[in-house]
């Protein structure tokens, strides 16, 4: 990803990822404030012309979110998945409502790049690390969403006992490559990202880290990129006209 504003932004955001993100309910672009269903912006009836539109920029990746699977615990939205797959050159990267080994292969089947699991990684360890067996590590994120400091699972209702650096350290032992680590206090609520967090997550770990939550201008990517972040999901920011694509592609 490159930058059009200067010499010295355009160097500086070469190596990390921007990683739109597409969250979907009923069929429909949305974004929430904290995960709270209650409180859904529907931005798109067309999922697909948003992934076009970043495509057209010059994005790569991108980051689908079932959130209809997340809530009732099976994927979901794999025909919006698989149009996306089908009508774009976009690596995505899928989660949500995958707990089984068959929704895993629903999502590689639909055209997944990579799929995202946490409440998998939590409630049943040998599923998840036969996951990674099957498809490698570099096809499977490990989802380290967290609240004051532990992971929360089941589209973030229910918090586990896990410490979310020794949760990422566990499955670093099993070659876990990328974590996406989502601050739920932060996500959707354009009040900038969790630089301390991240830091510590990168200052005790080997992982690739990509970041989420909060990200609401290009200084809030710029931090992120200082503290060696591997990649950035941007969501809201995005839909809201906070970030201009345009000024990072």
């Amino acid at each position: 990803i490159f930058i059009n504003r200067g010499k010295n932004l355009k160097k500086f955001f070469v190596i990390m990822k921007i990683i739109p993100a597409i969250d979907i309910i009923d069929g429909k672009c949305v974004r929430l404030k904290k995960g709270d269903y209650s409180q859904k912006k529907i931005y798109s009836d067309n999922p697909l012309e948003i992934a076009k539109s970043f495509e057209e920029l010059g994005i790569s990746h991108i980051h689908v979110v079932d959130l209809d699977g997340a809530r009732l615990k099976a994927i979901q939205s794999h025909k919006i998945l698989e149009k996306i797959a089908l009508n774009t050159n976009l690596k995505i990267d899928f989660g949500g409502g995958i707990n089984s080994l068959k929704d895993a292969e629903i999502a590689f089947e639909s055209g997944a790049y990579q799929i995202t699991c946490g409440s998998m990684a939590v409630d049943d360890q040998m599923k998840f690390l036969r996951l990674i067996e099957l498809y490698g590590s570099e096809k499977i994120i490990l989802g380290a969403d967290q609240k004051n400091g532990k992971i929360v699972i089941d589209a973030w209702r229910k918090k586990s006992s896990y410490n979310i650096i020794d949760f990422i350290k566990h499955y670093e032992k099993y070659n876990i490559k990328y974590v996406i680590c989502t601050d739920t206090s932060r996500d959707g609520m354009l009040n900038g990202p969790s630089i301390k967090l991240y830091k510590e997550i990168i200052k005790r770990t080997n992982i690739k880290l990509i970041a989420s939550g909060g990200v609401r201008n290009i200084n809030d990517i710029s931090k992120l990129k200082k503290i060696r972040c591997f990649g950035v999901i941007i969501g809201k920011a995005i839909y809201e006209n906070e970030i201009n694509l345009k000024e990072l592609c």
